[in-house]
């Protein structure tokens, strides 16, 4: 596939995310990220960026895990 049409595919869309991608862009709102997302997709996020998101995304996830279990 031509790197023009794979970066078409890969642009972000708000109004089509999955349920998993909910709890991510959400927290790319928090951390300042949602704008460099919207323009330019999450590949235009750094290893760092992506990292800290993901870090957030699994700590957010025990929490509620914590929660739903009543502890």
């Amino acid at each position: 596939m031509p790197k023009s049409r794979q970066k078409a595919k890969d642009s972000f869309d708000p109004a089509s995310m999955k349920p998993e991608d909910v709890l991510k862009f959400e927290i790319a709102q928090e951390l300042g990220l949602a704008d460099k997302v919207i323009k330019g997709g999450w590949r235009s996020l750094t290893a760092k960026e992506s990292g800290r998101i993901g870090g957030l995304i699994t700590k957010r996830k025990k929490e509620l895990k914590k929660e739903a279990l009543g502890e």
